[in-house]
């Protein structure tokens, strides 16, 4: 027999996370209710398929086993079953009592112990799969595995039941935490440039990384960029069509010198050149150091800002039409990038938002500021009692945050101006401006490494949107720099002294849409702290959280637990 040689057909194109679906059984049971416990696997399946989506808007393949595991015979045959489909998640959805050594215990045997497991089970009385939900759950967490489990509420009765919405919801949001972790797995990310302006906290930590999210880190110098910008190695057709959308969709171009056009078209360029060598790495996000390496450093020769190029990849959008969002960092943060990239995927491809960590709002100082500019306050909307952050930032700002979610492109261009950039780049070409409309929901969140601990950790909160009057909101921007984007965010916890004193680093980031318990259940897999030391935010809000994993209850929380899982 000869080794087989495989095709280099499909290569391009990594494989998608494989979502599998079993239940186990009682052999001493009656027919109909093993006809039942094979039919509410069809019934999970069927809810799941077609509902989980990747960032480029590709379904999560979802496979499912009608063998009743009801043994170690059974766990075997499934086992293989699901290897053979590529299936990398898994989600068990008893019905009835089984035994659990013979039986789950048996089946994950076959699989890494890292892999994402699911129990989601009805409340039955009568055939109580909650009993061996509660029985299997407890003897995996005492071995040390974590596990998630989904008490929610099926029929009691019948041959076809169907699961609750609420049971539905958390199921998904769960599957999104999964498919997060197993699809970004051997993916890449690609860095242009050194550290990033000598931000610590932004800092590429390679081995961290690979070792705890499977990601890997690509570094190019950015002298390629540089030669490839001067050979002009893009299509100039194609640049042409993306300048003509810019110009003729959008609120305005500013371009005083001859010198500002020849900048213009330079830092276009730059998005199809830095889009296609991506492209060729298969990344799923990157970074780009402009200062000082790239523009500002008056040693070199200046070269066009990268504004445009950032906010292009971080939308939904471009010249072309609808596109994946591929997650891209200002200054070459890595940490911010992997921030991004983890909440685009956790919210199923939603852009994300670049900001500084500018100034915080506090109730009093925006009452001040709003009488010395003779602006009238009423004192009762939500952002003057609680104050705000100014997110602003000269890149990386994606273009949907012009609108509300769901906008149609064309409207959220006519809403975007191209200033020239000033201050540190005024020679340098156009920024992007916006000012954000109130009342876009997320999480604003960032990543956060400790070499004490060699974990990482995620600072978040629930955060929404304001918008002060225009006036006002005009004058807010003229603090910091009027040719930016801003965002102005509320947090739902953190008050204003907290959130200004507890930011990690500089620069923060928020993806709408996104709801804690996928946050958090996410947080659980990649085994990273999680950051909410809000006094006013509950430890547990049922239908908003996720349940804590029995593993951290019996280790001495969930902080201690992850700790240990690091050792």
């Amino acid at each position: 027999m000869s080794a087989l040689k495989l095709n280099k057909e499909g290569t391009e194109k990594p494989d998608l996370p494989v979502i599998g679906i079993f239940a186990t059984c009682d052999p001493r049971i009656d027919e109909d209710s093993r006809i039942r416990a094979a039919n509410i696997v069809k019934m999970a399946a069927d809810q799941l398929t077609g509902v989980i989506l990747t960032p480029a808007k590709e379904e999560v393949p979802v496979v499912y086993s009608d063998v009743l595991v009801d043994g170690e015979k059974q766990a075997d045959l499934v086992a293989a079953q699901f290897k053979k489909a590529g299936v990398n998640v898994i989600i068990c959805v008893p019905d009835t009592w089984a035994f659990p050594q013979l039986t789950v215990m048996s089946l994950l045997a076959h699989f890494p112990q890292e892999i994402p497991f699911n129990f989601t089970t009805g409340n039955s009385g009568p055939r109580p799969g909650v009993v061996f939900t509660h029985a299997t759950g407890g003897a995996l967490a005492q071995s040390g595995r974590l596990i998630h489990i989904n008490v929610g509420s099926w029929d009691d009765t019948g041959l076809d039941p169907v699961m609750s919405e609420a049971t539905k919801k958390e199921l998904i949001d769960w599957c999104y935490a999964a498919v997060t972790i197993q699809a970004l797995k051997g993916k890449r990310v690609v860095v242009f440039g050194h550290d990033s302006m000598g931000m610590e906290t932004a800092l590429p930590h390679v081995a961290a990384t690979r070792n705890q999210f499977g990601i890997e880190i690509t570094r190019l110098d950015m002298k390629l960029l540089a030669d490839l910008l001067s050979r002009e190695s893009y299509d100039k057709e194609e640049l042409a069509r993306l300048r003509s959308w810019l110009e003729e969709g959008s609120a305005g171009i500013e371009l005083p010198e001859a010198l500002d056009n020849d900048n213009l078209d330079k830092s276009l360029a730059l998005y199809l050149i830095v889009r296609d060598l991506m492209k060729e790495l298969n990344a799923v996000g990157g970074g780009f150091m402009s200062q000082l390496e790239w523009g500002s450093d008056a040693r070199g020769i200046p070269l066009p800002v990268a504004d445009i190029m950032e906010s292009l990849f971080n939308s939904t959008f471009d010249h072309n039409g609808p596109k994946e969002v591929i997650p891209y960092a200002t200054e070459a943060d890595v940490q911010a990038l992997l921030t991004q990239l983890f909440m685009t995927w956790l919210s199923g491809g939603n852009p994300p938002l670049f900001m500084d960590f500018r100034k915080v709002w506090e109730p009093s100082e925006i009452k001040e500021f709003a009488k010395a500019q003779n602006i009238e306050l009423t004192g009762e909307t939500s952002w003057e009692k609680k104050g705000f952050v100014d997110g602003v930032n000269s890149g990386s700002a994606s273009f949907d945050w012009a609108a509300l979610p769901g906008t149609d492109p064309k409207e959220i261009l006519k809403k975007i101006t191209f200033p020239k950039a000033v201050e540190y780049f005024s020679y340098l070409g156009n920024s992007v401006h916006f000012i954000s409309p109130e009342g876009i929901k997320g999480i604003a969140a960032r990543l956060a490494y400790s070499s004490l601990s060699g974990m990482f950790s995620m600072v978040w909160d629930e955060t929404e949107t304001v918008l002060p009057p225009e006036e006002l909101a005009q004058a807010v921007c003229e603090t910091a720099n009027p040719t930016w984007p801003h965002t102005f965010v509320m947090p739902k916890h953190a008050t204003m002294v907290e959130y200004k004193h507890y930011a990690p680093a500089n620069h923060f980031h928020m993806t709408w849409n996104l709801n804690r318990a996928r946050l958090q259940f996410w947080m659980d897999m990649a085994n990273v702290l999680s950051v909410a030391p809000w006094a006013a935010k509950p430890d547990f809000e049922e239908g908003v959280d996720r349940p804590v994993p029995l593993l951290y209850l019996i280790n001495g929380g969930e902080d201690q637990t992850k700790l240990m899982r690091k050792r």
